[in-house]
């Protein structure tokens, strides 16, 4: 089944605009971004699935990931979206602990980023791969290694991400990065 993520400034909004019910984790307790439109069998007190979304899963019902992505909150519009998108970032500044420690995902992550010096959205998003424990072997590889590899499933069941969630998240670090240079240039115009 397939893994769908959607990103949003405020996901409580977006949710009081459609009936939906909340997934619910192995633990009973409440999945942080899951949910479903479809009927499911649930709790009517508090919305919340009867099954695990696991079990739910197996049984055919389709969750979708709705996440509070904070960033997104400093975007105006689509337009300015694009244009954040669009924008080649500042590359050197994933080198700066300072810098790298405001932003959304790699933040924790300077070594890493320094050590690796990505260039491009395809290199922060293998960045981003390296991160997580099924590719960290990769730390210490040369791009054309790194790249060989890095999209590779991994035989055990250890965490990693996938090319897709990888760019994408690589695709908003550099909305963020963007985000960031434009507030400070907006600071030091009005000074």
């Amino acid at each position: 089944m397939p893994d769908i993520d959607i990103d949003f400034a405020d996901r409580t909004a977006i949710l009081e605009k459609f009936q939906h019910r909340i997934a619910k984790l192995d633990t009973g307790k409440k999945h942080n971004t899951g949910i479903y439109f479809t009927e499911i069998p649930y709790n009517p007190v508090d919305n919340m699935s009867t099954l695990n979304y696991e079990e739910a899963e197996n049984r055919g019902y389709f969750k979708i990931d709705f996440l509070n992505v904070s960033i997104y909150k400093h975007v105006t519009n689509e337009q300015h979206l694009i244009h954040l998108m669009k924008k080649e970032p500042l590359w050197d500044l994933l080198q700066e602990k300072d810098f790298v420690d405001q932003l959304f995902h790699v933040n924790g992550h300077a070594e890493i980023l320094q050590k690796l010096k990505p260039q491009s959205i395809e290199q922060l998003a293998a960045v981003l791969a390296i991160i997580r424990p099924a590719k960290r072997y990769l730390l210490n590889s040369d791009w054309k290694d790194i790249m060989s590899q890095v999209w590779t499933k991994p035989v055990d069941d250890s965490y990693y991400f996938k090319k897709s969630h990888a760019t994408s998240y690589a695709m908003a670090v550099v909305v963020h990065m963007n985000l960031i240079c434009e507030s400070t240039l907006d600071t030091h115009e009005k000074i």
